[in-house]
């Protein structure tokens, strides 16, 4: 890849052909399954679902993305497809949680030993790797934040769930990895959510998570979507922690919030994935010398050889067309700086 390569954070927008996006975009991205945003029929949903997955690709391909994943067109949320695959989850009696915004939400309730059973992911990365041949990403969610978003009713123990969360994924990270993904990504939203309880086990979570792993690895953490989490902090509560973790690249959001990206000082040892679109206007592409400005502001902390950019968090629920352009100028701003340096 280039210097100053470009990459996205996970998901693109789903066609309204294929799930309700009026339904997706009123409602908390789902923690239990939500079978009921897809249009098509069950019969013919893995089909739909491939046949979209090309779209995304082609999406990110033609808008000249360098480190490309699924957009993740297959999932209802980013977090649920994985943590409702596991044993130990009852789905049919669901618990409730509090979601970032402090409202009740319809979660995961763990009722027995965690356990994953079954690779979750790894057709979805075998198709990715079968239809590019651009360097790919792979998304799961982190074993801190899926504890936070189930009712424990086996463990009463939140660090003791997380540990067996963390284990979970890590079988699964390790299959993605032969499946063919170049990078898999950790996203882990809930450490700024709950940053006290992120003190307390997040890190020794994350580690379990990537233990003994080899391959390219990143963490991502933010904010929540801007789309629903309207009330959203300036700074990140729990962010030079990470320096403390596996994973090579950190990934976070900075263009919705300004922040002030000199914490990233405190990570000179990752490579840091920084978010310079903002998704807040789902109907504006931003000018090209903002995108430049905001790449610019981070190489003030971030030596080029250890940036990668991309949008903050939220593709999904911006109309296509608004995430394609986006996508065009985040590529042609990187393409600019680049040509400085």
């Amino acid at each position: 890849m280039p210097i100053l390569p470009t990459t996205v954070v996970g998901s693109y927008p789903q066609p309204e052909w294929l799930v309700d996006r009026q339904m997706l975009g009123t409602r908390l991205p789902p923690r239990t399954r939500a079978l009921e945003i897809w249009r098509v029929a069950p019969e013919f949903l893995e089909q739909a679902q491939d046949d979209a997955t090309i779209v995304a690709i082609r999406d990110m391909e033609r808008a000249g993305i360098d480190l490309i994943t699924d957009g993740e067109v297959r999932r209802e949320s980013y977090s649920n497809r994985f943590a409702t695959a596991l044993e130990g989850m009852d789905l049919d009696h669901p618990g409730t949680a509090l979601d970032r915004t402090g409202h009740p939400n319809p979660v995961p309730r763990v009722v027995g030993p965690i356990r994953r059973t079954r690779p979750v992911e790894k057709r979805d990365v075998e198709f990715l790797r079968a239809h590019t041949d651009l360097p790919i990403k792979a998304t799961l969610p982190g074993p801190f934040t899926m504890s936070q978003q189930a009712q424990d009713d086996h463990y009463h123990d939140e660090e003791e769930l997380a540990m067996a969360l963390a284990e979970a994924v890590n079988e699964e990270v390790r299959d993605l990895f032969a499946a063919g993904a170049d990078v898999v990504q950790l996203d882990e939203p809930y450490l700024q959510a709950r940053s006290e309880k992120a003190e307390r086990f997040a890190i020794k979570a994350i580690n379990r998570a990537l233990e003994g792993i080899t391959g390219t690895t990143a963490l991502h953490t933010c904010f929540g979507y801007a789309h629903i989490v309207h009330n959203r902090p300036k700074g990140y509560p729990f962010l030079e922690p990470l320096a403390d973790t596996t994973a090579k690249q950190i990934s976070m959001e900075s263009a919705q919030q300004n922040v002030d990206l000199g914490v990233l000082n405190s990570l000179r040892g990752k490579t840091l994935i920084v978010g310079v679109l903002d998704l807040a206007d789902n109907s504006a592409v931003e000018p090209i010398e903002i995108v430049v400005s905001r790449i610019k502001n981070a190489l003030r902390y971030v030596d080029a050889e250890r940036l990668i950019v991309a949008p903050d968090c939220g593709m999904k629920y911006l109309p296509r067309e608004t995430a394609f352009g986006k996508l065009r100028v985040l590529t042609k701003a990187a393409e600019r700086v680049r040509a400085e340096l």
